[in-house]
């Protein structure tokens, strides 16, 4: 993949934000229509995205990575959590929560997946399909449990609503297809596919109508910097580290350092939106990141060149 694809696939996020946005500021999309977007997008769109990761056929060779693949990504993931107790003690709950959430899950849906694809053609694509399993795993456990634990419900209550949560169904339903190589009906297929691409253009949107309410002024302050130092740097370094120690090969560990070096999730902004929580500040890190990411995403994807 060269810089001026890379940029291609950042830039159209900024664009379909800047018109989630604009829709906004003129009026076509009200408060009550970015509440039933947002609840699209989490109820029914993200699942489908999710199943269509299973679409993704492997061979008996790649079973020794793949299990150091999710391995990898599920260490991560937990000192993720741990640095979850740390990082942010200092924050107020509105601000903490979206911290954490966002410090656990990357933007490896949209931009992970073309990239991998672009650096590493059919074995990224393979390779991004087993290492965002625990991703998301963690995201619709962990990364929800962060916001409805503030709903008032028991802890088994609030167990039951998070592993029911359509997106964590969907990754029950993907690992059940992938593992045991199950046919999926082509009727079935192309439902899920057409819903699934519908992903990047209508999470944009959302976020950009809370960008609209948003001081753009704000983007940039100590909280948001602070943010993708962790997101960008942070993380893809840990990665780097420990996937040397589990012995992973070029591609499969170049993999998982560009998917823990993806800037914020769209879901950082949509999740405060529709539970409670900084939505701007939310947005905030999702704009940053992703601008910073024009810069770190190439100085990672290069950098690997001469760290192997």
């Amino acid at each position: 993949m060269d810089l001026a694809e890379l940029f291609t696939l950042q830039g159209t996020l900024f664009l379909l934000m800047l018109l989630g946005a604009l829709l906004k500021r003129v009026g076509m999309i009200s408060q009550e229509g970015r509440r039933c977007l947002s609840n699209l997008v989490i109820y029914v769109i993200l699942p489908c995205a999710i199943f269509k990761s299973c679409l993704v056929h492997s061979d008996p060779d790649f079973m020794k990575t793949g299990i150091r693949l999710f391995v990898l990504a599920s260490l991560i993931e937990i000192g993720s959590l741990v640095l979850n107790q740390i990082l942010y003690v200092r924050y107020s709950p509105e601000r903490r929560k979206v911290l954490k959430y966002g410090t656990l899950i990357p933007n490896s849906g949209f931009l992970g997946t073309p990239i991998a694809e672009g650096v590493y053609h059919d074995l990224g694509v393979l390779y991004t399909s087993v290492f965002l399993i625990p991703v998301r795993i963690f995201m619709w456990s962990f990364g929800t449990s962060y916001f409805m634990a503030d709903e008032g419900l028991s802890r088994r209550k609030l167990a039951v609503k998070v592993l029911t949560h359509p997106c964590l169904v969907a990754v029950y339903l993907s690992l059940f297809v992938m593992l045991l190589q199950l046919p999926v009906p082509e009727l079935v297929r192309r439902t899920v596919v057409t819903i699934a691409q519908c992903n990047s253009a209508i999470a944009m949107f959302v976020v950009g109508t809370i960008l609209a309410d948003v001081d753009v002024r704000t983007i940039v302050n100590r909280h948001s910097l602070y943010y993708c130092s962790v997101r960008l740097l942070l993380l893809p370094l840990a990665t780097l580290l420990c996937g040397r120690m589990l012995g992973l090969g070029e591609a499969a560990l170049g993999v998982s350092i560009l998917m823990m070096g993806m800037p914020a999730g769209a879901t950082m902004s949509i999740f405060p939106a529709v539970y409670g929580g900084d939505a701007a500040l939310g947005t905030r890190c999702v704009v940053l990141s992703t601008l910073l990411s024009m810069l770190t995403l190439p100085l990672w994807i290069y950098g690997l060149r001469f760290l192997q």
